[in-house]
């Protein structure tokens, strides 16, 4: 009896996942960002502490310079942007 229901055969074309699964790190390149983010995340029992966010957003650079993974804006990860310096012109009306 066949394992395949119908008994038809049918060619099955994965397609891979959109995000998730990424290159491995074969030459180490981002090891000290993920073993420093995996002892944050044993330190505060797998809560969502913030450092530890900061520590995830380091390893996901790295991987993102060693090109490990695709540039992804932070906000699509759920990750906090950088603190911009902001040029307030325009705003400062009425100071004198």
């Amino acid at each position: 009896m066949s394992a395949n229901p119908g008994n038809q055969l049918s060619p099955w074309n994965p397609t891979p996942p959109q995000r998730g699964s990424f290159p491995l790190d074969h030459f180490g390149d981002c090891t000290e960002y993920m073993q420093n983010y995996l002892k944050c995340l044993k330190l505060v029992r797998n809560e969502n502490a913030p450092n530890c966010r900061l520590l995830a957003k380091s390893y996901l650079k790295c991987r993102m310079d060693n090109e490990l993974m695709d540039r992804v804006e932070w906000d699509e990860l759920g990750l906090p942007e950088d603190k911009k310096t902001e040029n307030t012109k325009g705003n400062d009306s009425g100071k004198k």
